[in-house]
């Protein structure tokens, strides 16, 4: 296993866990459309919050998806077809998310406005849930053939832990989008973000326990890498706990900070259980490793190259573009908030 090939599999991580970092708010705020906000005016800030952003913080899933495709195409293509029904539905729920914020502001009728507020929410929902499922479910280990061909049943992919690991990312993503409500919005919603979050941060560690026993259980995390499996978790568990008493103590940056650990840290534990492998196989034989996965050497050198000229100045305008955009929004002046 070269340099280069171990270089991609980290950079295709780390753009998971960018997407995660700043998707995560965004699903967040759009699930808390339908629970969180009263009335029509605080719908309008909470879409007006991630309205400018919400666009360019996909864009971190479609660039994972190219690296993934140019630098290691075997694994793109077990995964993409093995996991097609999970990843085709999770399509569906971020092209109803996305038009939703679109068709709710051109939409003059109340009743057309909540069917636009439902999509916004369920596919915030569905979309990390679905992800949660599929990441869980590739370190599990899946039926995996000879030529590298997923051939997975219904309970390979729907089980207890996979079912916990859904539900663990939407609760995460969740909690980050109530840190980020009270960074971004003036008003009485802000203090409800707040104290929702309040009473969902036992719950998570709660899960997050429950997690790290399935982890123990349907994993091979703990025997081949006790002491970072326990690291990482002990990061999560602990960046949850930070984001608990900041949150008890108003200390909206350093609450929103550690949330966003929380979901870099989760990525960041499952590829490094993953490592050196990318599909784990419930043949050990059969698991796809990097070096099998991967392009040639000139490519990766070439994608090198690339990534280096351009991702500062991509780094650089999205920076940009929260700075221009930093300023809190008040209820009622969210203007059409799309």
């Amino acid at each position: 296993m070269s340099t280069l090939q171990i270089l991609w599999f980290v950079l295709i991580g780390i753009l998971f866990a960018g997407f995660f970092f700043l998707e995560g708010f965004d699903f967040g705020v759009g699930m808390a459309v339908k629970t969180l906000a009263k009335d029509a005016h605080e719908r309008d800030a909470l879409i007006g919050s991630i309205g400018p952003n919400w666009d360019a913080n996909e864009v971190w899933l479609i660039t994972a998806g190219g690296a993934m495709f140019a630098a290691m195409p075997i694994w793109y293509a077990s995964l993409f077809s093995g996991f097609y029904i999970p990843l085709f539905l999770i399509l569906i729920a971020l092209i109803f998310r996305g038009v939703s914020f679109e068709f709710r502001a051109m939409a003059k009728f109340n009743k057309a406005k909540n069917i636009w507020e439902w999509a916004t929410a369920i596919g915030s929902f569905f979309a990390p849930f679905l992800f949660g499922m599929i990441f869980t479910a590739l370190v599990k280990g899946m039926p995996v053939d000879a030529n590298f061909n997923i051939r997975g049943h219904f309970f390979d992919f729907v089980n207890l832990f996979t079912i916990v690991g859904g539900v663990a990312l939407v609760l995460m993503s969740y909690i980050h989008g109530l840190n980020f409500i009270r960074l971004k919005t003036h008003g009485d919603i802000r203090y409800r973000a707040a104290k929702v979050a309040k009473v969902l941060y036992p719950v998570l560690l709660a899960g997050e326990v429950v997690f790290a026993i399935l982890l123990f259980i349907y994993t091979d995390f703990f025997q081949n890498k006790p002491m970072l499996t326990i690291i990482l978790l002990a990061v999560i568990v602990l960046a949850t706990v930070v984001s608990y008493v900041a949150t008890l103590k108003d200390k909206e940056i350093l609450s929103f900070i550690a949330t966003g650990i929380n979901l870099v840290g989760l990525v960041t534990l499952l590829f490094v259980g993953l490592f050196p492998r990318v599909i784990v196989g419930n043949n050990s034989a059969h698991s796809l490793l990097i070096k099998d996965a991967s392009s040639s050497p000139y490519t990766l050198t070439i994608m090198t190259w690339i990534v280096v000229s351009i991702l500062p100045i991509v780094l650089a305008y999205q920076i940009w573009s929260y700075y221009v955009f930093r300023k809190r929004i008040t209820v009622g002046q969210a203007g059409s908030a799309h």
